[in-house]
């Protein structure tokens, strides 16, 4: 079975170790979200790129769910003794050797998919791990600070303002003249099952439907198309998704998510068990519905919301 998964960070991550555990055959391609990337102290850092390889590969520091285990922080307190910042985004001295090895092999002429997958080859995730695009898209979103409207860069709204200001837009800069990177269109039309794990649908997986043709390849793919909500219980699992999704307009809720993404996208969609009154709403919308547990306690827990994934994509299928 092929099969491909639009993932961000830390839920795609998680959930993509369960799928794993509940199809070890199948070959897997991750496309992974670049709108969260930025340029610190002249280092290109991909946080979910990296959060993926690192969850699968071994390495990553679980209680976070980010950055690696073990880790240690002598740099960034000998950059603040020199006053270099920002302070609010602590890189870590394990994972600055990946960000000097990206940033070194894409100034000497290689694409992000190519350093994307030498950096694979070290942690061996299982999976094929490709960008969504080459070219250099930056989510940011505007906000008000200090009585005025500004834009900023998503990892900023999100790590220093802890998302604590209203967002009124939220715009993937550069994402409508970049190109899918090498491999990503040509695993979309090649694969059996198409999965949205529950990724952030703003600024995860919408900025990766947000790159010119990868939207319409996964709806001209003529293969089953099936979600799992991040919200439960009218909350976001993890994070601050309910913050982006008002800024676009949806509410924070199961059956709104589905709609958001919509039937020419999604064929099917999970919700939890405690949102399964929402059922009739979304398979009112064109979208089949189903209810199951979707709380990733553990890895079993995660693999058998796969599972119920795959199921719900043959039952479309048939």
């Amino acid at each position: 079975m092929r099969i491909v998964v639009l993932a961000g960070g830390i839920g795609g991550a998680r959930f993509l170790r369960g799928l794993k555990a509940a199809a070890p055959e199948a070959e897997i391609t991750v496309v992974g979200n670049t709108g969260d990337d930025i340029h610190l102290f002249g280092l290109k850092v991909c946080p979910d790129l990296d959060t993926v390889m690192y969850t699968l590969g071994g390495g990553i520091h679980e209680e976070q769910g980010w950055g690696r285990a073990e880790e240690t922080f002598a740099v960034k307190e000998e950059l603040a003794a020199y006053g270099v910042g920002p302070e609010w985004f602590g890189l870590g001295d394990r994972d600055f050797a990946t960000h000097i090895v990206r940033t070194q092999m894409i100034g000497a002429g290689y694409p992000l998919s190519a350093v994307t997958e030498a950096l694979c080859a070290r942690w061996q995730p299982g999976v094929r791990l490709i960008p969504m695009s080459d070219d250099r898209v930056e989510t940011h979103v505007l906000v008000e600070l200090d009585g005025e409207r500004k834009a900023v860069h998503f990892q900023e709204y999100w790590v220093r303002l802890r998302a604590s200001v209203p967002a009124h837009a939220v715009v993937p800069v550069g994402a409508e003249g970049a190109k899918p990177a090498p491999g990503v269109l040509e695993a979309i039309g090649e694969a059996d099952v198409i999965l949205f794990p529950p990724s952030n649908p703003v600024v995860s997986i919408g900025t990766i439907l947000a790159v010119p043709g990868i939207r319409e390849a996964i709806a001209d793919a003529g293969v089953p198309v099936v979600g799992l909500s991040p919200i439960v219980g009218d909350a976001p699992v993890r994070g601050m998704a309910d913050k982006v999704l008002a800024a676009v307009g949806v509410e924070s809720t199961a059956a709104a998510v589905a709609t958001h993404y919509g039937s020419g996208l999604l064929d099917g969609w999970l919700v939890d068990t405690v949102d399964a009154a929402a059922a009739p709403e979304v398979e009112a919308a064109g979208i089949r519905c189903r209810a199951v547990p979707l709380l990733m306690e553990s890895v079993e827990a995660t693999a058998q919301m796969a599972r119920e994934a795959l199921a719900l994509a043959e039952e479309v299928r048939a």
